[in-house]
């Protein structure tokens, strides 16, 4: 797995988009439309509790959470009173991409590919 600023490649395969990684390996795009309402407030569409509703049918031992190229992805208070209920790593991309290519446990992940 490796990233750049504005894409990632999971599996061979290149995402020029958020993604999320399900418990199963699968990948799908992270829609960001419900998050969008808190972008005036950040400056950024934010990881909030919509991005994380995936959660409830992954029975991920351990979630990680991408923030970017640069760690600037921020998170609302309802996404991390949702993360507290789990064990989670939260870095930037990078560096979660290399936790990712050891993990034995059974892991979902959230992957932001730009900031």
């Amino acid at each position: 797995m490796k990233s750049k600023y504005g894409w990632v490649e999971i599996d061979g395969i290149r995402y020029d988009h958020d993604v999320i990684m399900h418990t199963d390996r699968s990948v799908i795009k992270r829609s960001k439309k419900k998050s969008k309402k808190f972008k005036k407030l950040f400056g950024h569409t934010p990881l909030s509790d919509h991005d994380l509703r995936f959660l409830d049918n992954d029975e991920a031992h351990i979630i990680y959470i991408g923030t970017g190229q640069f760690g600037d992805l921020p998170i609302t208070m309802e996404a991390h009173t949702i993360l507290s209920k789990s064990e989670v790593i939260i870095r930037p991309t990078p560096d979660i991409l290399n936790l990712l290519e050891d993990e034995q446990r059974l892991f979902a992940a959230v992957i932001h590919v730009s900031c």
